[in-house]
């Protein structure tokens, strides 16, 4: 009786898997990382800075023209990250892409204009490979305090221009 239970079990799922479409496998489309990204009110400082990740990835992205998940493969290892260091779009695309993020996070209210402005500075004056690392782990420029030490610099040199 169990082994007719269990075949009858086994029937049912094979079924229920063939009638959900689970006879042909389509891969998911690879989402368009030149399309505007919506930010979403996460709540807290992880959401925000994964936002800010993926928004620079779209960016990087879409400027060298390949899909995130090929750029963010590349990025996680060595490897990888050599084949991209010679191309020669590599740098335009990392500052495109922290442009992008910047203006993303401004729209949605995560950063202020003044220290928007203060990061467009970093994005055009860093070396890539501290930008590189800035769009791996976005999470340091939204923790306490965290915005204040890469502008510090910037900060600084600014204070005469405010009132």
């Amino acid at each position: 009786m169990l082994v007719i239970g269990s075949a009858a079990a086994s029937a049912a799922l094979v079924i229920v898997f063939l009638v959900l479409g689970g006879s042909s496998y389509a891969p998911a489309d690879v989402r368009d990382p030149c399309e505007p990204r919506h930010w979403r009110d996460t709540g807290d400082l992880q959401g925000t800075a994964e936002q800010f990740t993926l928004s620079a990835l779209d960016g990087t992205a879409c400027e060298l023209h390949v899909s995130r998940e090929t750029l963010i493969v590349a990025l996680a290892s060595s490897e990888g990250r050599d084949r991209f260091a010679e191309d020669p779009r590599l740098e335009a695309a990392v500052r495109a892409g922290l442009r992008r993020a910047i203006d993303d996070a401004e729209r949605a209210g995560e950063l202020s204009p003044l220290v928007a402005t203060g990061l467009r500075e970093l994005a055009e004056r860093a070396p890539v490979s501290e930008l590189i690392s800035l769009i791996r782990d976005a999470a340091p420029l939204f923790e306490a305090g965290g915005l204040l030490a890469p502008l510090g610099g910037l900060l600084e040199g600014a204070g005469s221009l405010l009132p």
